[in-house]
């Protein structure tokens, strides 16, 4: 807080060659928020991105390393608020929406609020096949991790003080946002999503997302922080699935004919042997890391009654 024991706000705001929007979306947010500091973290923009932004009011950081995930790292070390609010620099989300996301932050001791723009996206405002990518990844995420979010890719968030101390972020690209929001889950915080509003951006700027190679990497993500959060849930599941393969090659081999083993039988003996050591051995795995993490669990918990 400050001296007026008034709420202090920031305002962040990733940029890589956004000279087209970048001084729309300051200006917008400087409307909305007069009081807030409006940062803009230039990540190597080729174009003039850098001085509109200080032109139009903002205080502009130069990020070096490459990719939205080191933006963020930098954003969490340099900002101290009571409120973090995190904006795209395209232009496709509304100022005036952060009022609805800063409210829970600032009022019900939430830790993070995230703008769900899916609920609301139109085909105009977000092509189809990203819609149906991040649904599709959503759906994964939630499978994986027993959870039930909406939108986990988004780029519109609000932050307490106690979330940018506590969440640890180490991916370097757009998987970033998976990451924050699941380390936030296995810190144990509290977070809800908003529906905002969600529009095209201009015809003249250009997304710096890939479909396939980012999908990819937000997938081994979450699939790295299942192994590290929660090991028995995806040992087990690889070792249910050894064992599904050994059944069927145990039915199939129970159909067979013949008073003759043959040798390629006999190779289907060693294979299902060595696939049922495997799923054991998985198995095994998970519960020694499972324990481990629990006891790293506990030891965490007890520092910090301290």
């Amino acid at each position: 807080m400050n001296d007026d024991n008034l709420p202090t706000i920031a305002v962040a705001i990733p940029c890589y060659n956004e000279a087209i929007t970048i001084e729309q979306v300051v200006r917008d947010f400087r409307a909305q928020l007069p009081d807030a500091t409006i940062h803009v973290f230039d990540n190597n923009s080729t174009d003039e991105s850098a001085q509109i932004a200080r032109n139009a009011g903002a205080v502009v950081h130069k990020i070096r390393k490459q990719g939205k995930g080191h933006v963020l790292q930098a954003i969490f070390a340099a900002i101290e608020a009571d409120a973090l609010v995190l904006v795209d620099g395209d232009d496709t989300y509304l100022a005036k929406d952060v009022h609805r996301l800063l409210k829970p932050v600032l009022e019900e001791d939430v830790d993070m609020v995230v703008g769900d723009r899916l609920s609301s996206a139109s085909d105009e405002s977000m092509r189809k096949h990203r819609h149906l990518g991040n649904k599709l990844i959503v759906a994964s995420i939630n499978l994986m991790f027993g959870t039930k979010y909406r939108d986990i890719l988004s780029g519109y968030r609000v932050f307490n003080r106690r979330f940018v101390k506590t969440v640890p972020l180490l991916t370097p690209g757009f998987e970033t946002e998976t990451e924050m929001t699941l380390q936030a889950l296995e810190e144990g915080m509290v977070i809800i999503e908003l529906p905002i509003s969600y529009r095209s951006r201009p015809a003249e700027s250009h997304s710096k997302l890939n479909a396939l190679r980012d999908g990819y990497r937000i997938m081994m993500t979450a699939a790295i922080l299942l192994r590290d959060h929660y090991p028995l849930r995806l040992f087990g599941a690889v070792s249910f699935g050894l064992l599904l393969v050994v059944l069927i090659l145990l039915g199939g081999l129970a159909m067979t004919t013949g008073d003759i083993i043959r040798l390629n039988t006999l190779y289907l003996l060693v294979g299902i042997a060595l696939l049922m050591l495997l799923s054991m051995l998985a198995f095994g795995l998970g519960l020694i890391l499972n324990a481990v993490n629990t006891r790293f669990r506990q030891l965490k918990q007890i520092l910090q009654r301290k």
